[in-house]
């Protein structure tokens, strides 16, 4: 079947990408990801996430940096901890935009790299991306990620591939 992903960054991409691809699947790769602060370090994540791309063979499609559109979505959450309510609302914004692509391309399906990482959990992501999907009359694949040794894959395959991994989730709340 037809996925559009949507992608966090390049390390995490790669084992969900393998996994999915293993499974016969034809993947586009979406890049939203406003939330992604400074400017530069989103643009520098998703430089390795188009890297992954041409790696695997994967259409790349990324909107522009809206981070003042983000910040007003999460207004009022900014001291909430990782993890926590404004994660779900950031998670929430770019699993929609996820899914009106999907709409806009005529995908059927689609699902995340979130659910990969062991700082995230899946189960608040699946549950946002369920009801996301929904709302807009897509399907959210339910993956988590991780299960199988998915993060530690991801590692190993970042490392083979050189790509940059950074250490904070991409919000500018998460740096302190």
């Amino acid at each position: 079947m037809r996925i559009l992903l949507h992608v966090c960054c390049g390390p995490c991409s790669t084992a969900v990408i393998e996994q999915l691809k293993k499974e016969g699947h034809e993947l586009i790769l979406f890049f939203p990801n406003s939330n992604i602060y400074p400017a530069s370090e989103r643009e520098k994540r998703k430089i390795y996430a188009k890297k992954v791309s041409e790696i695997y063979g994967c259409e790349f499609i990324f909107e522009d940096y809206e981070h003042g559109a983000w910040r007003d979505f999460v207004s009022g959450l900014e001291s909430e901890p990782q993890g926590g309510a404004r994660c779900k609302k950031c998670f929430e914004m770019n699993l929609r935009k996820t899914a009106l692509k999907a709409l806009e391309l005529g995908i059927e399906n689609f699902t995340t790299t979130l659910t990969v990482s062991r700082f995230k959990k899946s189960p608040l992501v699946i549950s946002v991306g369920l009801r996301v999907g929904a709302s807009v009359g897509v399907n959210f694949l339910d993956y988590d990620f991780k299960k199988r040794g998915g993060y530690e894959r991801s590692v190993e395959l970042a490392k083979k591939f050189g790509l940059y991994q950074q250490n904070y989730c991409g919000c500018e709340f998460s740096l302190r």
